[in-house]
């Protein structure tokens, strides 16, 4: 009977709609199908991961490790923060700093906390006015200067959470593993802009670490990263891509990592903190270096990244269309319900996961606005190429 009544009334609407609501409601139902897997089939997989309590003492057999830091007119964030690197727990690592041209303090900074350090090595590049190169370069010599198999990036602006942060990511350097995926947020600070890069962050790594665990790695980030020296030259380092200024991290990553070799990591130990930019400009020229490599993606990565947002602005332009013509409003307004309860239940136990605390009611702006900051970034690509120093 009930099958009977469904049948008529599919049948009714149909009967009483015009071609255009019909698309419409089409449009409506596909996009929330899309947004509702990536939300369940993705992005859950960063929810889902079941992962054990980081260790509190150390392994005397885990590997040992070379962390590798590019710094380039760093001087404040090395006083700052190497510190906090070098004094890792940790039974045998090195810390590799390349001064990548530096026109201010850095070498003294590095030279006196040479003196505290003995595992710092310090290798530095010298300007040439006729001859310049991007972040590669600087990561290269750094990882030729490295002794160890196992490399651990990161940034010179960038913090550990603890002292656990290398021997929690160590835990990974492992059986067949060769890559390690791990999560590097940004420091939490008071304004907006800080909030969107939180946020932005947070749900590009929901992607790439959701993916990741599904067998399907494309990047990582170059704040946080890990892999074995012998897979860096293999690859023949950035060869392939280094006419581009960016993709140190992702277009690497998209070389080398498949599923049986890619790792994920981001227990609060292992995570990394970055000071954020404190301008919208400085923050929007970052993001234009960043996304400046999703051209040499694959075509199926492209597909995967691009059919979330195009799917979110599809279904809010459906969505309000249809509440214009008043056309069953109560369904439609169930459909987008429906979207929000499943987007904050699970942003709200991502958020838990990563570490990201009062985020949940920013994410609601940041899902409308990200459609037009991206976008933005596209046009400003697309139209306007320009080169972009890596740091």
């Amino acid at each position: 009977m009930l099958s009977i009544f469904k049948h008529f009334a599919v049948e009714e609407i149909i009967r009483n709609s015009k071609p255009y609501e019909l698309i419409l409601a089409g449009i409506l139902l596909l996009s929330l199908l899309i947004q509702l897997y990536y939300y369940f089939g993705v992005f859950f997989k960063v929810v889902q991961k079941k992962n054990s309590v980081a260790k509190k003492t150390i392994s005397e057999d885990q590997p040992p490790v070379s962390v590798v830091i590019c710094a380039r007119n760093e001087e404040e964030n090395l006083q700052r923060f190497l510190p906090k690197i070098l004094e890792q727990k940790y039974p045998n690592f090195e810390v590799v700093v390349v001064n990548d041209c530096s026109a201010d303090n850095s070498d003294m900074v590095l030279e006196n906390l040479q003196k505290q350090y003995p595992h710092l090595k310090v290798t530095t590049i010298k300007a040439d006015e006729k001859f310049s190169h991007t972040k590669k370069l600087a990561l290269t010599v750094g990882i030729k200067a490295a002794k160890h198999e196992w490399l651990l990036l990161t940034d010179a602006d960038c913090v550990p959470h603890g002292d656990m942060w290398l021997a929690t990511m160590a835990e990974n350097f492992n059986g067949n593993a060769e890559v390690v995926l791990g999560y590097g947020g940004y420091l939490s600070e008071k304004g907006l802009l800080n909030k969107f890069i939180r946020m932005d962050t947070m749900q590009i790594a929901m992607s790439y670490l959701g993916l990741a665990l599904l067998g399907r790695p494309y990047m990582g980030v170059g704040r946080n990263l890990a892999y074995k020296r012998s897979l860096f030259f293999k690859n023949r380092g950035f060869a392939s891509h280094s006419h581009v200024e960016s993709g140190d991290d992702d277009l690497f990553v998209r070389e080398v990592a498949c599923k049986g070799n890619t790792r994920v990591e981001f227990r609060t130990n292992a995570q990394m903190l970055s000071v954020p930019n404190k301008s919208y400009v400085n923050w929007l020229r970052q993001k234009r270096r960043h996304t400046s490599t999703s051209r040499f993606y694959s075509t199926s990565v492209k597909i995967r990244l691009g059919l979330e947002p195009a799917s979110r602005f599809l279904f809010y332009a459906a969505a309000s269309a249809l509440f214009a013509l008043i056309y069953y409003p109560y369904a439609v307004g169930s459909a987008v319900a429906l979207r929000y309860i499943v987007q904050f239940s699970i942003n709200k136990a991502a958020m838990r996961r990563l570490n990201e605390k009062k985020l949940l009611l920013i994410s609601l702006l940041w899902d409308f606005y990200s459609l037009y900051f991206y976008a933005k970034l596209f046009i400003l690509n697309s139209l306007t190429p320009k080169k972009i120093k890596w740091n």
